[in-house]
């Protein structure tokens, strides 16, 4: 009998693991539960972590089982049983939890206790105010001193998740607990000690004395197999020295670092691409570590292209005038290679060593005229840009190499490099004999060209004109300011030329003051981080934040998962609060936008299940239930905003999305031209919710007749309008070969639903009934039909509005639903309708009643889409 329990629940299990709906067995499941076959109970368990949720009337009639096992014999079965209870996060559950995890944190058996201490978290996550009521954060303070080291480490874990969601300190290391934990972190196992690591990171030292200490007791970490101990062990040191204060030592643990790093790049390419860039943190910090040991960074010839190029980053950062021999030789070696990416990086590189070493300066010069003598004409180019770049750092130099570089005019194709040989011919125009004969073949082309080498070509004849006022120069300055302010659309370019012309036509004194004033000297830019984001950066090394070079909360965005209930009755057929009389449409507070603005349809997400874990690894700690929001598909029909023909065959379609948590701006940009786009640019003018891009735009050389997409990723109230809320959104795009093209877009409010906005119906009527009746804010939507109820709460649900509750108004459907926008602004809805029949009323409440014009925007949209 058992055996074909055991079948009949693995064959539940292996359907739910491929998607299918066994909800309906929950009953016939949760009856298996009660028995001493350790397997079965594991599935049981299993399935009811899954489907708790969406049963949680059923879920209480696995209580006292739960309850009963948190106290059988076997250990196994009561950690088992309580990390179960931890995994179903249904609040019903959550309160039977409380007294079988108080025995559990104080169980005879170690690992009941450490698995205890990972519940806890999961349940702050659930009911923060229960756990701190009932003394769970005590007990797990307590746990720190526990003589086992598996306990400490998951007490820490625990401590250090719970810290990262409260608002108020809830973890701090004292004197008495930093050596329990130094205790522990000899014994426990690798990812304990990363734990407690990361812990010891944060903890501020009193003295050097101290620190010196602590670091003493964590310098053996470093030889651990484990990349991850190492690295953990690493961005703790690097902390610590902060506060040592004798060089000796500091001179020692640099020492002692370098060989881990220097071992992690033998490790397979992906953990070395986190190591380098890891490295490359360090290094900006503390370049001494690994001074010696810049030929660990040379480039295999089978390293992929992202290993070679954070190398190469790395090689610059560590260049010296004791290796830039070395260095050189390897650079040069690398400009011969087949990977053109790479090869440009490359000759970039020898550009940025002369930058960087005064004395290395001229040996860089020598490699980059070998190189264009190679005549490979990308090489060419890319050593053409970086010499213009030497000429910056080290002015009245190196111009003996200019007659090499005017050799090689005719190859060159590329903007940047164009507009750089351009610069170099004005800014030493007074020393190339012809340099009026070499700029008029540029000015030949000259409509045709990008505006970076119309810009450059500009001021270079004015440089021209001003040290060589003679005949020639004179007609050239006159037929480059004609096509610049006649011929062209440009407006950076039409407003430069005028300002030159208005000056050379006033006072030719003034113009050589601006137009030949010495230039500032460029610096190194082989450390571009900030100081104080490389010292975040560096507090969290180890982390995907040392990989991304960027804070967690540029990338990461905590999303609680929501799942709508079953559906609930009012059992009196009303509630007091909730208006019973027919919705009438009232005045709003905003102005609709004009009518121009092109209206876009917000792709829906679609909600899944999220993989389970495993309970049958019984030695891990388990990880909480959720869901997980699925994607949209990659290929959206977007609305166009630009036309060709109004963009002179450029093609702009776009529009908001959200995507996991974050607002993405989707752009397609279609080239109807007859010459490549490229170096596009996007800007986002003040908008009610200032939205704005989180980065620059993305987006590859688009060939003429093809197309290229790209999701921006957008931020929330950076540049916020001020006045009435409304749904514009101007947006600026720019490329290098176009003038810049303003449309107008729509920020709909189904995009800013934030994936937390599903209230408790306790919560709702609250908080219905603590808003003023002025807050409530009605419309109707008489063409709107409704032809299903299960279907209209899908529909809202994928785009975060939840359900709550519903009722019988005669014949009339009464749903209620909650949402929520940034700043944790809620939408308390009210929708009225009689299935099948035109009409629909619309009540909300709101703290903000202005946006209710936005949301019933959004929500007609939504609906009739």
């Amino acid at each position: 009998m058992q055996d074909k329990r055991k079948d009949a629940v693995r064959k539940v299990i292996a359907a739910m693991t491929v998607g299918k709906d066994v909800s309906s067995l929950f009953t016939d499941v949760v009856n298996c539960m009660q028995t001493e076959n350790l397997e079965l109970k594991k599935l049981v368990y299993l399935y009811l972590i899954n489907y708790a949720k969406s049963q949680p009337d059923l879920a209480i009639l696995a209580v006292n089982t739960f309850v009963k096992d948190s106290q059988d014999p076997n250990p196994l079965i009561r950690a088992l049983a309580v990390r179960t209870m931890g995994c179903i996060r249904v609040d019903k559950i959550t309160e039977y939890l409380c007294d079988p995890l108080q025995r559990c944190l104080k169980d005879d058996d170690p690992y009941v206790r450490k698995t205890a201490a990972i519940c806890v978290a999961k349940l702050y996550d659930i009911n923060a105010e229960l756990v701190e009521d009932r003394g769970f954060l005590d007990a797990l303070k307590n746990l720190i001193s526990d003589n086992n080291p598996m306990v400490v480490a998951n007490a820490v874990a625990a401590l250090a998740e719970i810290q990262d969601n409260s608002s108020r300190p809830v973890f701090q290391i004292t004197s008495q607990t930093l050596t329990k934990l130094l205790t522990a972190l000899n014994e426990c196992t690798e990812w304990g000690q990363v734990f407690i690591l990361d812990a010891l990171s944060k903890y501020k030292a009193v003295d050097a004395r101290e620190a010196e200490s602590i670091v003493e007791r964590v310098t053996p970490r470093l030889q651990h197999a484990n990349c991850a101990v190492v690295l953990s062990a690493i961005k703790m040191i690097i902390q610590k020295m902060e506060l040592i204060s004798s060089p000796d030592v500091v001179r020692n643990l640099c020492k002692k670092m370098a060989p881990p790093l220097v071992t992690l790049l033998s490790a397979e390419p992906e953990i070395q691409y986190v190591a380098l860039r890891n490295i490359n943190l360090i290094v900006q910090r503390r370049p001494t570590i690994l001074a010696h040991e810049i030929k660990v960074f040379f480039c295999k010839y089978n390293d992929p292209i992202y290993v070679k190029m954070e190398k190469l980053e790395i090689m610059i950062k560590l260049a010296s005038d004791r290796n830039i021999d070395q260095v050189l030789l390897e650079f040069k070696e690398y400009a011969t290679e087949v990977d053109v990416d790479f090869v440009r990086r490359a000759v970039r590189a020898i550009g940025r060593c002369a930058i960087k070493l005064d004395r290395a300066a001229e040996r860089c010069i020598s490699v980059l005229l070998e190189l264009i003598k190679i005549k490979v004409n990308y090489v060419v180019q890319e050593a053409i840009i970086v010499i213009k770049d030497i000429f910056r750092r080290y002015p009245n130099t190196y111009e003996s190499i200019i007659a090499t570089l005017c050799e090689s005019l005719d190859t060159l194709d590329e903007p940047e490099a164009k507009a750089s040989m351009i610069w170099i011919i004005g800014e030493y125009a007074e020393r190339i004999d012809n340099a009026d004969e070499l700029l008029e073949s540029f000015l030949e082309t000259f409509p045709e060209e990008p505006a970076q080498v119309q810009l450059q070509l500009l001021t270079a004849t004015v440089k021209l004109f001003l040290k060589k006022p003679t005949e020639g120069p004179q007609q050239m300055i006159q037929v480059v300011l004609n096509n610049a302010t006649v011929e062209t659309d440009n407006p950076d370019l039409r407003d430069r030329a005028y300002i030159y012309w208005r000056l050379l036509s006033t006072d030719p004194e003034a113009a050589k003051d601006v137009v030949l004033t010495e230039k500032p000297v460029i610096s190194d830019d082989s450390n571009l981080l900030d100081p104080s984001l490389l010292d975040e950066l560096l507090a969290n090394i180890a982390t995907l934040s040392s990989v991304y070079h960027k804070p967690p909360e540029a990338f990461v965005t905590r999303v609680r998962s929501t799942q709508r209930p079953e559906e609930d009755e009012y059992p009196d057929g009303g509630e007091p609060g909730y208006s019973e009389a027919p919705s009438q449409g009232i005045e709003r507070g905003a102005s609709p936008p004009p009518s121009s603005i092109n209206v876009h349809a917000v792709a829906r997400q679609a909600v899944h299940a999220a993989p389970v874990p495993d309970l049958l690894d019984l030695m891990g700690d388990g990880n909480s239930s959720s869901n997980a929001v699925v994607a949209q598909a990659d290929v959206l029909t977007l609305p166009v905003m630009l036309p060709a023909s109004s963009g002179q065959g450029l093609q702009i379609s776009a529009q908001l999305i959200r995507k996991d948590g974050q607002i993405f701006y989707c752009i397609l940009f279609e080239n109807n031209t007859q010459v490549p786009l490229d170096g596009f640019m996007i800007q986002f003018n003040k908008n009610t919710f200032g939205l704005a891009a989180a980065g620059p735009l993305q987006v590859p050389q688009v060939q003429p007749r093809s197309s290229a997409r790209t999701l921006l990723p957008m931020v929330l109230f950076q540049n916020v309008a001020p006045g009435p809320p409304n749904t514009l959104l101007q947006v600026a795009v720019k490329n290098s070969q176009q003038p810049v093209w303003y449309y107008n877009d729509k920020i709909s409010l189904l995009v800013l639903f934030t994936e937390d906005g599903r209230m408790e119906r306790t919560s709702f009527l609250e908080t219905w009934k603590s808003l003023p009746d002025s807050n409530e804010v009605l419309r109707d939507f008489p063409a709107i039909v409704i032809n299903s109820v299960e279907a209209t709460l899908d529909r809202l649900a994928s785009s975060n509005m939840f359900f709550i509750a519903k009722r019988k108004n005669a014949n009339q459907e009464v749903l209620y639903l909650s949402a929520k926008i940034p700043r944790a602004i809620p939408f308390l809805i009210e929708l009225t309708m009689v299935v099948g029949i035109p009409g629909l009323k619309c009540a909300i409440k709101t703290p903000n009643p202005e946006m209710a014009s936005l949301f019933f925007e959004a929500l007609e949209s939504l609906l009739k889409s």
